[in-house]
């Protein structure tokens, strides 16, 4: 496949977006490492945007709470996921799993607040 053959201003534009893109998502992951937002309502957040949807799911997953590298691949390989799945990629039953495992998450955060406080 041969790339197409952009004028200066289109290749500014489409650096611009990428750019806008990766900030968005970092600005994203952020929000949920922090705990602003909670694993579940991250995941409907992701599915629902059309820059977010594109993060691949166990991007996703190593943003939560607790899960690293070794815990993502441990639960998708548990659920079946590949790891290049995109959340937008995610059928039903796939999502379904995810947000189970999301609440299971926020019980946990929930749960070693409550001890350090």
């Amino acid at each position: 496949m041969t790339l197409p053959n952009l004028t200066d201003a289109e290749r500014k534009a489409a650096l611009e977006k990428a750019v806008e893109a990766r900030r968005k998502r970092a600005d994203f992951k952020n929000q949920v490492s922090s705990g602003e937002l909670t694993a579940e309502k991250a995941l409907a957040t992701a599915a629902g945007d059309e820059t977010l949807c594109k993060m691949k799911v166990a991007d996703f997953l190593r943003t939560l709470p607790g899960i690293g590298k070794a815990k993502a691949q441990e639960a998708l390989a548990t659920l079946e996921i590949a790891e290049t799945r995109r959340v937008r990629g995610l059928g039903k039953v796939q999502h379904s799993q995810i947000v189970d495992l999301c609440k299971r998450i926020d019980k946990r955060a929930a749960a070693a607040a409550a001890k350090s406080a």
